[in-house]
C-alpha cells in the first residue's frame, strides 16, 4: 500500500468529523487507520494544530545542515 501524506487541513476535518459520525466510521470513510487517527487525536489534544503539523521536512533539513557542518 501507498504512505499517504496528509496535510493539516485533511487531518483537523477528519479529527471534527469523527465527532459527528463517529470513529470507525470516519476511518474507514477517508481510509484512515484508527492507529493513525488516535495518533493525530493525542498530538492534536496535548500541542493543538502545532501537533499535527508535517515536521519531517524539517528534520530532514536539519540533518543536512548537521552532515554540512561535521564534514567542514
Amino acid at each position: 500500500m501507498k504512505y499517504k501524506k496528509w496535510t493539516l487541513a485533511q487531518k483537523l476535518e477528519i479529527l471534527s468529523i469523527s465527532e459527528e459520525i463517529g470513529i470507525i466510521e470516519t476511518c474507514r470513510k477517508y481510509s484512515v487507520s484508527t492507529g493513525t487517527f488516535y495518533s493525530w487525536k493525542k498530538k492534536f489534544e496535548h500541542k493543538g494544530e502545532a501537533g499535527l503539523k508535517v515536521t519531517y521536512n524539517i528534520k530532514v533539513k536539519n540533518l543536512k545542515q548537521l552532515k554540512k557542518r561535521i564534514e567542514c
